[in-house]
């Protein structure tokens, strides 16, 4: 039987919960819904839970460290469960993608993305697969930080409610086929 670990990322905090920024948080608490997996347990700085869901172990976990210190918890949550980086998917959002689209690459950079930097820190490799999310760019010069923990506007909840349809799903097929199957699945 395979084990993966599907970490979203976030900010902890009912300020922040409906954020763009928070959309890994927010796939995964679809995903623990889906699964019947329990969150609530806090553990190597996450809000974490196991289940068997069809012949796989999973893990969904949500780094309850801020968005630019999740590497800590990651690096805690995989020694823990004795998995590599490879087994692991990381769900963030992304200002650089159209909002609603989705990416899913088996590793690379950060992208200017300083949840994804914290871990490849603290990994000490960028081998890990990772689903982006678009939220959009809509910002003036200067006001990103105002837009990521901005909250989405009424027009674009349908388009994001899609988007985290689709992530979810393309978590679960992580879990059961890889990241090869998820992207020629849901790219684009």
């Amino acid at each position: 039987m395979s084990k993966r670990l599907i970490v979203g990322l976030g900010n902890p905090g009912p300020e922040y919960e409906h954020t763009r920024h928070n959309v890994g948080f927010l796939v995964a608490d679809a995903v623990a819904g889906t699964v019947g997996a329990d969150l609530r347990k806090e553990r190597d700085q996450a809000r974490s839970g196991w289940v068997r869901w069809r012949g796989h172990e999973v893990g969904i976990a949500k780094p309850w460290t801020y968005m630019n210190r999740s590497g800590t918890s990651v690096e805690a949550l995989l020694r823990r469960a004795s998995l590599k980086p490879t087994d692991m998917l990381v769900v963030v959002d992304d200002i650089h993608l159209p909002l609603g689209r989705l990416r899913a690459r088996p590793g690379g950079g950060a992208g200017g993305h300083n949840g994804l930097q914290d871990i490849i820190d603290w990994l000490d490799t960028d081998a890990f697969p990772r689903l982006r999310i678009g939220i959009g760019r809509e910002f003036g010069e200067g006001r990103q930080a105002d837009f990521v923990l901005s909250p989405f506007d009424e027009e674009e909840r349908e388009a994001v409610a899609g988007a985290l349809d689709r992530a979810v799903k393309a978590a679960l097929t992580f879990v059961t086929d890889g990241i090869q199957v998820v992207m020629n699945r849901f790219n684009g």
